[in-house]
């Protein structure tokens, strides 16, 4: 599903370049459940970035579905972006102003593809899976932290993405709630058969997957 191939990121710091990542070379089989794993400043963080399409790397070359994403301009990046990847983040990164239901559509907003289905009854079904359709139309900040993690879920899937990309999305719940998150994550690549990429710096959560790789001063530990 993803190929990274001598995968470099470099950047300019103080006048000297810093390598974030160093040959990396990776691949991602459709319907895998994996963890990337590494301290702060590993360059796992770079790694989803690239991984993710948020970044572009130095060097090396990212195919998706055997496609060179190196030879799509930044407007075909962001839309095979926005339909291909569902993102998870630690810090929610939920719109207050807006509803709960109101954020699980915002990324049907941006689509240019047309869906096979409604967006609204998609997001109406999503939350009915996740224990939030009594949330509807609550607001964020008036809802506890593992409720709103269960809404970014369910953005990330509102355009049934094929991969779920998950940056430490238990760092901010307690362990409970952190364990009733990683299993939703489970259950979307079992039941779902969708790739689900955890990254985290918790050794205990990566175990959860099925494969881990560690980052270790922007390369992946032997």
């Amino acid at each position: 599903m993803i190929s990274l191939q001598n995968i470099g990121k470099d950047y300019l710091l103080g006048g000297e370049v810093f390598s974030a990542l160093k040959k990396i070379s990776l691949e991602i089989k459709p319907g895998e459940f994996l963890s990337i794993v590494g301290p702060s400043g590993s360059g796992k963080s770079t790694l989803m970035h690239i991984i993710g399409l948020l970044d572009r790397p130095t060097s090396g070359k990212i195919y998706i579905e055997d496609q060179d994403i190196s030879q799509l301009s930044d407007d075909s990046l962001s839309r095979l972006r926005n339909e291909f990847i569902g993102f998870i983040f630690q810090q929610f990164n939920l719109i207050n102003k807006l509803t709960i239901e109101e954020n699980i559509l915002l990324p049907a907003i941006y689509c240019r593809k047309k869906l096979p289905y409604r967006p609204v009854d998609k997001a109406k079904e999503l939350m009915d899976r996740f224990g939030i359709l009594d949330k509807a139309r609550s607001y964020p900040n008036k809802i506890s932290g593992g409720q709103q993690q269960r809404v970014a879920i369910a953005r990330a899937l509102i355009l049934s993405p094929k991969m779920i990309l998950a940056d430490e999305p238990t760092g901010n719940l307690d362990t409970k709630t952190g364990e009733t998150i990683l299993n939703l994550l489970e259950e979307l690549n079992k039941k779902d058969g969708m790739v689900v990429i955890i990254v985290t710096h918790d050794p205990s959560v990566a175990k959860r997957t099925r494969r881990q790789i560690k980052i270790v001063d922007g390369e992946i530990a032997k």
